[in-house]
């Protein structure tokens, strides 16, 4: 019969705990299991209690193994939730310009429109250059470089696991963003 002492039942809670964290699970009860997806490919490694000696040696192994592995791989999370259908319509990567057309004004608008992900869900930006019968080339360049600025600074965020804020492009219309040198030093 198995005789548990409280440091044995502690130290049992506290594997049980540690073992909830991030990219670790415990899929037996022979040893614990790493896994960490970027763009599609998938890094794992199993270890062994029987190997490592012990259950809390062997979480730790694979704790130390799972935070190398984030620092090899930082920056690598994937852009999309799933790779885009067809090229793009600006030769930019997640900015399409598209016309859309308003039945209840029956009119059509031009814009340009930026595809990307928050929180793992698909989300997009759209800028309205305005109605198509009316609308001047500067407007058009200026939309669509905003366009791309704000795709260029998604990417740069995720690149380097930073948040993105997209608030910095809620008055876009009146503010020249591509000509603040600080945005475009993530370019």
């Amino acid at each position: 019969m198995l005789k548990f002492t409280m440091q044995t039942f502690g130290e049992f809670f506290r594997v049980r705990q540690m073992a909830k964290v991030k990219h670790i699970t415990e899929p037996d009860t022979f040893g614990f299991q790493v896994r960490i997806v970027r763009r599609g490919k998938e890094s794992s490694r199993y270890f062994s209690h029987k190997l490592w000696g012990s259950k809390t040696k062997s979480l730790k192994a694979a704790i130390t193994w799972r935070d190398q592995m984030l620092v090899v791989l930082k920056g690598s999370k994937t852009r999309f939730l799933k790779p885009p259908k067809n090229k793009t319509t600006t030769g930019v990567t997640g900015v399409s310009r598209t016309i859309k057309f308003d039945h209840r004004k029956d009119k059509s608008y031009l814009c340009y429109t930026v595809f990307w992900v928050k929180d793992g869900k698909s989300r997009n930006k759209t800028f309205q250059v305005g109605n198509v019968d009316t609308v001047t080339a500067d407007d058009e360049l200026h939309a669509f470089r905003t366009a791309r600025l704000f795709r260029s600074c998604y990417e740069h965020a995720i690149d380097h696991d930073a948040p993105f804020d997209d608030s910095k492009f809620a008055n876009w219309k009146k503010l020249r963003l591509y000509e603040n040198e600080m945005l475009n030093a993530v370019n």
